[in-house]
Order: C-alpha cells, then sequence, then structure tokens
C-alpha cells in the first residue's frame, strides 16, 4: 500500500516564540500549541528524559503542517553550520506559494528576514526567492504570474 499523505515536517527551533511568529507572519495558522514528555515519546525519538513544546503550523488550505519544536530536554545540539547555504545536504528548505511576493517580503523583513541571493522571475511563470527567517530557517517564496489571455 503507498502513502496515505504527508502529515508534517518537523523543524527544532531554539526560540519558539519568534519562529512560530514568523510563521504566522507568512500566513499560516496556528492549530495548537502542547507540552510534550513522557516514556513514549523518549521510545519513538530514541533519547532519554524528552520534554518539549511544539507549536503546530497549518497551511491556509489545509494541507500542509509544520510542527516547530523546543527541546527543554534533553538539550538541542547543532549539527550543521549556523546559516547553511542551500547546497548543504539534508532538508534545506521548504516553498510556499504566495500571492504577492513584495507583500510577503517586507511582512517577514520585520521579523528579521533576509534574502538568500535576489527577487528573480523565472521565463513567464514566477517570480521566486530564498529568504533566510529566525533561527536560519530557509524558505522559498514562489509567486505565480498571470498569463495574459
Amino acid at each position: 500500500m503507498a502513502i496515505q499523505r504527508m502529515d508534517n515536517v518537523s523543524i527544532v527551533v531554539g526560540d519558539l516564540e519568534a519562529v512560530t511568529a514568523f510563521f504566522v507572519e507568512l500566513g499560516m495558522e496556528l492549530e495548537g500549541e502542547a507540552p510534550i514528555e513522557g516514556r513514549w515519546v523518549d521510545r519513538i525519538v530514541g533519547l532519554d528524559n524528552v520534554r518539549v513544546d511544539i507549536a503546530m503550523m497549518r497551511t491556509p488550505d489545509g494541507h500542509g503542517r509544520l510542527e516547530l519544536t523546543k527541546f527543554h530536554t534533553p538539550v538541542a545540539i547543532s549539527a550543521e553550520p549556523k546559516n547553511a547555504p542551500a547546497n548543504t545536504p539534508g532538508i534545506r528548505r521548504i516553498m510556499f506559494a504566495v500571492d504577492d511576493i513584495e507583500d510577503v517580503l517586507a511582512r517577514l523583513r520585520t521579523h528579521g528576514a533576509e534574502l538568500v541571493g535576489e527577487l528573480e522571475q523565472y521565463e513567464d511563470s514566477y517570480r521566486l526567492c530564498y529568504v533566510r527567517g529566525p533561527e536560519g530557517i530557509m524558505i522559498a517564496l514562489a509567486e505565480q504570474l498571470q498569463k495574459a489571455d
């Protein structure tokens, strides 16, 4: 049997409040927050004495979710350099379709976001960019261009 769907992508963060605010500004909705701990989660993730807070974020269409996770114990470790470049192996960025890329960039900048490269146009189809937000989280934005009728 094939998979049914992708439920969520988890991002481990140090400042849950700042990262949640960044994704809310992007247009995601805070679905819920919860502390998580117990032997069951220790066994799932293969760590001892896990105590985390999570914020579950949902895209407006309800199909995409991010689980933002703040580890209290054990202390989170850094597996890669801060602000890793786009060619670093691993999950590097998440892409979001937006209506108005200029507006989204302006709003995200109020949360410390910076362009990684430049805002570019791909043929007559899209305007695209990579943005680095709090804690070095990289997202991509894509605005589909309207075709002339």
